[in-house]
């Protein structure tokens, strides 16, 4: 049984998860066996501009979906794992 707040924290998750563009880049970094990618590879191939795919990349990240990581002048975009093993167990149903 989720407390009030597990509650209001999972349904913001499944909020940023609701929008068509940011399931395809969350797709797009997962099929790519979770390896970082920047916002330059995640705009190309996904018809959407680079400004674009940043907001959605911020949105997934705030969200605590995705990690940011700036190596030099690169920022790639990585998943972490471990929300997406607590939306697994919340969405168990017996």
């Amino acid at each position: 049984l989720l407390t009030v707040e597990e509650a209001e924290r999972y349904a913001d998750i499944f909020k940023v998860l609701a929008d068509p563009a940011r399931l395809q880049l969350l797709s797009r970094l997962a099929a790519e066996e979770c390896e970082p990618m920047s916002v330059t590879e995640l705009a190309q191939g996904s018809g959407l501009s680079q400004p674009t795919v940043s907001h959605h990349l911020k949105r997934l990240t705030e969200a605590g979906l995705l990690e940011r990581v700036r190596t030099g002048r690169t920022v790639t975009h990585q998943v972490c794992s471990a929300p997406f093993a607590d939306l697994r167990t919340v969405l168990q149903m017996d």
